[in-house]
């Protein structure tokens, strides 16, 4: 049985210092207390203090906040996070969602995305690179709609000067999706049992180093592991057809 220890004198914070350390305003610190997202804070006397467990987790949000989450999405997902979490285990997770967060991306107009694209972009090439997801359209601006690359745009882009139909594009695109949205479910799995779980209590900058090594190792392993199998079942498929051959 684990025994909670009150913390230090030294290492408590009032709400304007522990807004100040988070980079939020107080009003937004009490905000995210009135919806129930940090545990009730150390009272003494009339005055309420706070730890560095309050600062993980609003540090956490910050991220969350950064990576595209909804606040119903961060209300879910922080409210599972036991109140005894350690800060070390929080700052596992943020690392967890930085290492793996999407690059930024800039929005522009069709003038823009041709112009990054290189080559001119007529409508019906625009829905097939939307249905492939890499690319998002968003609602008309002032001076029309504007168009936001993601990762893969490129490719999608490069697809175009060979003789693929639709479909076939949009078919890959899925098949892709539907592996990789699997690879990560498993990936995750390994990385919270093998990693965060054996370190909650300790985390800082080995575990993020830790973290960021196997991102790096996870997409050389994808890379290698699918021209490994492409390479054996071209190689099958040769053996199929010569023992075939009359």
């Amino acid at each position: 049985m684990s025994i909670v220890t009150e913390p230090a004198a030294d290492e408590l914070m009032t709400v304007d210092e522990l807004s100040a350390e988070a980079g939020l305003s107080v009003r937004t610190t009490r905000y995210y207390a009135s919806l129930g997202l940090l545990p009730p804070p150390t009272r003494r006397g009339r005055l309420a203090y706070y730890d560095e467990g309050h600062l993980a987790r609003l540090s956490l949000i910050r991220t969350l906040q950064s990576n595209g989450f909804t606040l119903a999405a961060i209300e879910s997902y922080v409210r599972r996070i036991p109140e005894s979490t350690t800060p070390g285990h929080l700052a596992m997770q943020q690392a967890v969602l930085q290492a793996w967060a999407p690059a930024e991306h800039t929005r522009l107009d069709r003038a823009g995305l041709e112009a990054h694209a290189g080559r001119a972009l007529d409508d019906e090439q625009l829905d097939v690179l939307v249905r492939s997801g890499v690319l998002v359209r968003h609602g008309a601006g002032s001076n029309g709609d504007e168009f936001e690359p993601l990762p893969g745009f490129e490719v999608g882009v490069e697809l175009f000067d060979l003789t693929l139909g639709v479909d076939v594009v949009v078919e890959a695109a899925t098949t892709i999706e539907k592996h990789m949205t699997a690879l990560a479910d498993d990936l995750s799995d390994i990385m919270r049992r093998g990693v965060m779980l054996p370190n909650r209590a300790s985390g800082g900058p080995d575990v993020e180093q830790t973290i960021k090594r196997l991102q790096a190792l996870s997409v050389q392993a994808v890379v290698t592991g699918f021209q490994r199998a492409t390479h054996d079942l071209i190689t099958r498929t040769f053996d199929r057809s010569q023992q075939e051959a009359p």
